[in-house]
């Protein structure tokens, strides 16, 4: 049992954005470029900003080492993209345990032979790769050691995974190349018979957000391209974002949304114990629900250089234990990840409901 929380509640570069880096290239500084293309229509800060209250998980990429084969591994990644779609979840962060901030995202997704790749670049892999739809995969994901087995995974079937007959609002695709020199509009493969037009002029290899509208014929057009968040502020659930966060201090300060996460959740054998039903979760606009690794989250707040003097209670608004009276000595991160989402959906419904009320 822990102590009381002392704060009071207030408050896809085709390769980054997607899983890794491109085909074997001999021009780092040109791949380096089309990162940052991709980045703007798809991981935009901006377009994360958004009154629709979002649900964020961090997740320790340490979990990855303890697997004892590739094959485990990526089951296990395979678990945590499932929780992470079945409950509905906007942000994954995947958190490392170094002293520094720096932001290394690019880096630790930089190898293209996936030897020695580090569990928090692994598990970054996986997760990015199974939230794109099965279309787009092949465009979007060079040929990866890593991802030797994911074809053993179940499929997430997020509502943005549609089907070559299915109809939708929105599709995500992926631009390919302009009509002509003169042409002020772009091919998008959205997974259908064929390309459709949209209306800005983009390299290829972006992946984008369309609105398809109610016309179905693929040849009318020009569409539009829209923020990866839109079709979530319609009330559809479009799947997570995955960032990745050098420790967990960094989880916190690299936050994409406006005014950062306003209320954190830790998650641990020796935190509070109340019942769902009791659990007072506030209004939020931003929540985040953090998970520990084999040592749990109080060793990564100890190894964080940046929290120093700091406890999980003078960083976390709520420290739970969500499964108090559990069987085993040890629950692993992946599991529980689904218990603890599970015993949040009630708290967070009333919170959600009363973020509607208040008109935030």
């Amino acid at each position: 049992m822990g102590k009381k929380e002392k704060r009071e509640t207030a408050q896809y570069d085709a390769s980054l954005a997607n899983g890794g880096s491109e085909s074997q290239e001999k021009h780092p500084k040109k791949k380096r470029k089309n990162r940052e293309k991709v980045k703007e229509p798809h991981n935009d800060a901006v377009s994360l900003a958004t009154e629709t209250p979002t649900i964020t998980i961090a997740v320790p990429g340490s979990i990855i080492d303890n697997a004892q084969s590739l094959e485990l591994a990526t089951r296990l990644a395979g678990q945590v993209a499932r929780a992470a779609t079945i409950f509905r979840i906007d942000e994954v962060v995947i958190f490392d345990n170094k002293s520094t901030s720096d932001d290394a995202s690019t880096e630790i997704m930089e190898n293209d032979s996936g030897e020695n790749e580090s569990g928090a670049a692994f598990l970054m892999r996986i997760l990015r790769y199974l939230e794109t739809p099965q279309y787009l995969r092949k465009s979007l994901f060079p040929k990866h050691n890593s991802l030797r087995f994911v074809g053993l995974l179940p499929p997430l079937d997020a509502p943005h995974h549609l089907r070559k007959h299915e109809w939708a609002s929105y599709r995500e695709g992926i631009t390919r190349e302009k009509l002509n020199r003169d042409s002020v509009g772009t091919l998008v493969d959205v997974g259908l018979n064929k390309s459709i037009m949209i209306d800005q002029v983009l390299e290829p290899g972006i992946r984008v957000t369309v609105e398809m509208g109610t016309n179905r014929n693929l040849d009318a057009g020009p569409r539009k391209i829209v923020p990866s968040s839109r079709p979530r502020e319609e009330g559809m659930y479009w799947g997570y974002k995955v960032r990745y966060a050098s420790n967990i201090s960094s989880v916190f300060k690299n936050c994409p949304y406006k005014g950062g996460y306003d209320h954190r959740i830790g998650t641990s054998e020796h935190g509070v114990v109340i019942k769902p039903s009791k659990f007072g979760l506030p209004s939020f606009r931003h929540l985040l629900i953090a998970f520990g690794g084999l040592a749990g989250l109080e060793e990564c707040v100890e190894e964080d250089e940046n929290l120093k003097g700091k406890n999980v209670h003078d960083i976390f608004d709520s420290y739970l234990n969500t499964c108090p009276h559990q069987g085993s000595r040890t629950i692993r991160t992946e599991e529980a990840i689904f218990i603890s989402l599970q015993y949040f959906q009630e708290p967070i419904k009333r919170g959600s409901k009363r973020h509607k009320r208040l008109g935030l």
